[in-house]
């Protein structure tokens, strides 16, 4: 895993009480009622360590700061770790796919 292969894609799981956020589910007209609601990212760091920085406040996105669950690594694993590039274009195409299967999605 060279310098420039260390990216990964990672999903946290909302809860679902992310749904009450007007700005979120204005995101997700085509929602599915029982579908997940998920945040997808990328990443330098161990999907671990940015999941308890975001917990933690620290360049924390508000949604997964307040209504985080878990990292949901069936969703990504198989993809890391790959380059920067890889990384901003998986972690767009695991939101559209995701958001077609009926979840509730946010991306920063």
């Amino acid at each position: 895993m060279g310098k420039r292969n260390h990216y990964s894609v990672y999903v946290v799981e909302l809860s679902r009480e992310v749904l009450h956020e007007g700005k979120f589910k204005k995101c997700n007209p085509n929602y599915q009622a029982g579908k997940p609601c998920v945040y997808v990212g990328m990443t330098g760091l161990d999907p671990d360590v940015r999941f308890d920085k975001h917990k933690a406040g620290i360049q924390a996105n508000r949604y997964v700061k307040q209504y985080g669950l878990r990292l949901w690594p069936d969703l990504y694993e198989a993809y890391n770790p790959m380059s920067y590039e890889s990384a901003r274009d998986k972690e767009v195409e695991l939101g559209i796919d995701l958001r077609e299967s009926g979840f509730g999605v946010w991306q920063a």
